[in-house]
């Protein structure tokens, strides 16, 4: 087998083809798998950035939440406190109460044994008087002798 003029075409032919696509095909083949490279090397990096950033704001929740945790703490003790001294002030205001009324209950009650002293002298002295009548035999004037049965319904 010789070399014959088929095979001389053949390879002038496919060094026109290696030198058109070199000159033609290549350049925009290359550009865009740069940019391809190019356009993943920024996913990668963004994707990067997003775990970061990801990271970050799950901390940053982490912390806000510990806070909120923290301040509804503070509110219910806060919340408990004032309850507890409501109740207290409830509990004080009920014990004065109930001492005022004791007292007015013991002002009444003393007002009333003075009262029934004072209605058992009457009684005590109309007794002695109607027993000074019949020891006597006659009435006893009252009003004559008001200053004795007076002083008869203080010994009593």
């Amino acid at each position: 087998m010789g070399i014959n003029a088929t095979l001389i075409g053949q390879m002038i032919t496919f060094s026109l083809f290696v030198v058109f696509t070199m000159k033609f095909v290549w350049p925009p083949i290359s550009q865009a798998m740069a940019e391809r490279q190019k356009k993943i090397a920024d996913g990668l990096a963004a994707a990067d950035k997003g775990e970061q950033a990801l990271a970050e704001a799950s901390r940053e929740s982490e912390a806000a939440l510990k806070e909120a945790r923290t301040s509804a703490q503070d509110v219910i003790a806060n919340a408990n406190r004032q309850a507890n001294d409501i109740v207290e002030k409830a509990k004080a205001d009920a014990r004065a109460e109930a001492d005022r009324i004791v007292a007015n209950a013991q002002a009444e009650l003393d007002a009333e044994v003075a009262k029934a002293k004072a209605a058992l002298r009457e009684e005590i002295s109309g007794i002695a008087l109607a027993g000074a009548e019949k020891i006597l035999g006659r009435e006893v004037d009252a009003a004559a002798h008001d200053d004795l049965l007076k002083g008869l319904a203080a010994q009593v």
